[in-house]
């Protein structure tokens, strides 16, 4: 079975939702016959590349919210994090144009190690004091994670390396009618939008395997960043 995951580094909910999957894929009898592949989606494709700005800031000033508030958006965050055991700083983060960060976890795929720099990057960006928008951070993160230092500074070089690769992942993601991530698809017969309770991943893999001609996604209920907007938080 193929999973694939839509899903974007600067979204907060993609961050918990692979977290979910995770424990989701644990509780599934055939875990170690699925094959899960990652996807790029860019929640802010025209935002300027180089230039950066702290989240908190950066979500006051785009939704109209005081500095408290945005704070407050982003504790909220923090809190489901930490419930999934996954660390979270609230302050201190950039936010940032994507592009790169998906044209390398393209390069981390063709070469197989494209979850070991996903969790990494994931990690450098909500949990520590690296910013993965820095091209040197990001290079340290590719050959942490396995790849040649040469071919991650090759690619980042060049503006065209791997750049349709991510640009086919989202007319792919508007193809299935994906307009918020994280956005799971199991066996192209599935889908799933949000970033959903363990149990329902687990669910959904078992119906899966069973052949369940299941074409529509998962009704809503699971926390999810769309693009130009803000990250939803179900009953809040």
């Amino acid at each position: 079975m193929r999973v694939e995951i839509w899903a974007d580094i600067a979204c907060p909910w993609c961050y918990v939702g692979k977290a979910r999957f995770t424990k989701g894929l644990a509780g599934f009898a055939h875990r170690d016959e699925v094959e899960v592949v990652f996807r790029s989606f860019e929640l802010d494709p025209n935002g300027p590349k180089g230039v950066t700005a702290p989240v908190v800031e950066m979500l006051a000033r785009k939704y109209g919210r005081t500095l408290d508030e945005a704070r407050g958006m982003e504790e909220h965050v923090a809190a489901s994090a930490r419930g999934e055991g996954l660390e979270y700083r609230v302050e201190g983060r950039d936010n940032g144009n994507t592009f790169d960060i998906h044209r390398m976890l393209h390069l981390a795929a063709a070469r197989g190690r494209q979850e070991e720099l996903l969790d990494l990057v994931y990690r450098a960006n909500f949990a520590e004091e690296r910013s993965v928008f820095d091209p040197e951070v990001l290079v340290a993160l590719a050959v942490e994670a396995g790849l040649e230092e040469a071919q991650a500074r090759t690619v980042l070089a060049d503006d065209r390396a791997y750049a349709e690769d991510v640009r086919a992942d989202e007319r792919e993601a508007a193809e299935l009618g994906a307009n918020a991530v994280p956005f799971f698809v199991l066996d192209r017969r599935y889908g799933i939008s949000g970033g959903q309770p363990a149990e329902v991943f687990t669910r959904a893999l078992e119906q899966a395997w069973a052949g369940r001609e299941v074409t529509r996604p998962e009704a809503g209920g699971g926390e999810a960043c769309e693009p130009e907007g803000e990250c939803a938080v179900p009953g809040a």
